[in-house]
């Protein structure tokens, strides 16, 4: 589809009916954008709820100069949302908004004055600030990045490959030139679904664009609000999620990896992760069973641990004809 707008807010959602009129309503009063040519897509993951009947609704009533479209993308898994996003996107710039996310009022002219700004970056997330719904556990600041939250201070940041880190999909902006020219049809990982908490589908999204030699950012003055429920704190939501995370971490390990390389590091991070567990139940056993932090870490360090051979066994190697392995 031949791109003819400035920038593309992509909502991707599942079973969204409650979360999404804050969200068109923070989007509805977006300021800073006169000079801008832009839209709106929710992109409906399979949802089971009255989402498509609230967008619809809001659609009857809409008098905002920029569309507000719908789409509904049947595969679940936040991956196929999100291409689905990007073949229906007019946008040189796609923001991705979980339905989950909040936007200040400068949210969209910051995302698209950024692309502009720099013409090599390939995608570039959000500040990303908690809104608790209940006070999280002591020392929950150690994991709270595996939930979206990314505060990197008030200056620009690039990362780099060296540093193995990347910005969640949460308030991520992409240029589309550069999804079309680094991400895969078919991605290894493809998100959490009901019975499977596999996850970190945006990890090896972001992982292909800056393999391809786009640069990776994070703009501060892209600031949104990730409200966060009380249910995402409890251990019956946080240890399969910490599992997920683990579990597909080897596909993010080996991603940007040489072949020859890749059987030295696979050994090399059998060796760090088995060194963590045992750091970990000798100095924490007596508290993996009462202190929720430290057993969601250590959850993390046992999936990262069987992540190759979980991967190995279910197929998601011969399925997508990679050589991780």
């Amino acid at each position: 589809m031949k791109n003819c707008l400035d920038l593309t807010v992509a909502i991707p959602t599942y079973n969204g009916e409650h979360r999404l009129p804050e969200l068109l309503e923070g989007l509805k009063n977006q300021i800073n954008t006169e000079n801008l040519s832009w839209e709106i897509i929710v992109v409906d993951n399979n949802s089971t709820d009255k989402t498509s009947q609230v967008i619809k609704t809001y659609q009857e009533n809409w008098q905002c100069s920029y569309s507000l479209k719908y789409c509904f993308e049947r595969k679940q898994g936040a991956a196929y949302a999100r291409k689905r996003a990007v073949t229906e996107a007019r946008g040189r710039f796609i923001g991705f908004l979980d339905d989950d996310n909040y936007p200040t009022p400068t949210w969209v002219s910051a995302a698209y004055a950024f692309g502009e700004q720099y013409p090599k970056v390939g995608a570039y997330g959000s500040q990303i600030h908690p809104d608790w719904e209940v006070e999280p556990p002591k020392n929950f600041e150690r994991i709270a990045p595996f939930l979206a939250i990314t505060e990197r201070g008030n200056l620009p940041l690039l990362y780099k490959a060296s540093n193995k880190l990347l910005p969640p999909s949460a308030g991520l902006v992409v240029r589309r030139q550069a999804w079309l020219d680094s991400v895969p049809e078919q991605p290894i990982l493809t998100g959490r679904v009901a019975g499977n908490m596999l996850t970190s589908e945006d990890l090896e999204m972001l992982s292909y664009i800056q393999k391809s030699g786009w640069q990776i950012w994070y703009n501060p003055a892209m600031e949104i609000y990730h409200k966060i429920p009380s249910f995402r704190l409890t251990k019956e939501y946080l240890i399969p999620f910490f599992r997920g995370i683990g579990l597909s971490r080897y596909v993010i390990r080996m991603l940007n990896v040489s072949p020859q390389i890749k059987p030295f590091l696979f050994i090399a991070y059998m060796l760090n992760d088995l060194r963590k567990i045992t750091f970990y139940l000798l100095k924490y056993g007596y508290h993996l069973q009462t202190d929720l932090v430290k057993t969601c870490e250590f959850q993390l360090f046992l999936s990262s641990l069987i992540s190759p051979f979980y991967l190995w066994k279910n197929g998601y190697f011969k399925q997508n004809k990679t050589n991780l392995i």
